[in-house]
């Protein structure tokens, strides 16, 4: 068995955060997993092992992060890995959502994660170790109508972790965006936030794509277990990737998205370089 390690999950209660705070402790890891709710804590700590400690915490109620980060070094010892997964879906046509949903889409997906990796940061510099996993999506870097806000978060995400690794690289530090596909979680289900139709114009583009997503929630290709699995293999490794996709949609979507982006600049190269002073 690998080396067992103190792992911090948020949002441990479903989706990618359930499965792999399972598999972790499976593997004979320490899981320190946060909740909302009581009634979910108590849940995670009946775990048979006796390694999983639930924490409640809202990632919207920022002062609070820094403190429960500092009472679980203070309970358990340093961390070793911090996996930022809590996070949910918007789903809405951008000129009818709500402005107020994308702020709300942003401070659970990004500024929590970020307020997050400030907590444990002063300790992975001092002990010159640590990992972060970001969880993304496939839709930080491909996109598709209807879920404007959702994919602008994880592109803030993908690029804030990019550089991130490159931060911390000099202490040894690592820091990895992991995109999943399509998985058989909550996303596209319990955890989604809707925005009403409101405007007839878009109907005919974005009503199949709404329909075909509830459709296929709780079918999708992925297996939350096999991406959990996945990312404690990269734990293992001295040479953890700056960014992992998950699943076979992911890397036939994302190829195909880079590829469009490289005939672009192509077919624009005359133009681009004619700016040059």
């Amino acid at each position: 068995m690998s080396q067992p390690r103190t792992i911090l999950i948020t949002g441990v209660s479903s989706g990618f955060g359930h499965a792999l705070a399972g598999e972790a402790l499976a593997a004979g890891h320490r899981v320190i997993g946060t909740v909302r709710r009581e009634a979910a804590a108590e849940a995670f700590e009946a775990h048979q092992s006796g390694r999983a400690h639930a924490r409640l915490l809202d990632l919207t109620d920022t002062p609070s992060i820094s403190r429960v980060v500092g009472e679980i070094n203070s309970e358990f010892g340093p961390i070793d890995v911090l996996v930022n997964n809590a996070g949910y879906g918007h789903e809405g046509i951008l000129e009818e959502s709500p402005t107020e949903e994308m702020r709300r889409q942003f401070e659970v997906n990004v500024f929590g994660a970020v307020e997050m990796i400030k907590a444990v940061l002063p300790t992975f510099r001092e002990r010159r170790a640590g990992h972060i996993i970001n969880i993304t999506s496939m839709g930080g870097t491909i996109t598709m109508p209807g879920i404007a806000y959702y994919c602008g978060s994880k592109f803030a995400l993908e690029g804030i972790s990019d550089t991130l690794s490159k931060e911390l690289a000099p202490f040894n530090i690592h820091v990895t965006a992991v995109a999943p596909g399509s998985f058989r979680t909550d996303w596209a289900g319990r955890s989604m936030r809707r925005s009403p139709r409101s405007i007839g114009d878009y109907d005919a583009l974005f009503d199949p794509v709404r329909q075909a997503r509830n459709d296929k929630s709780g079918q999708q290709l992925g297996d939350p277990a096999k991406a959990a699995r996945a990312m404690l293999e990269i734990i293992e490794t001295d040479t953890p990737p700056a960014h992992l996709l998950l699943g076979s949609d992911a890397l036939e979507l994302v190829r195909a998205r880079l590829a469009d982006s490289v005939r672009e600049i192509d077919a624009w190269e005359t133009l681009t370089v004619s700016t040059d002073g």
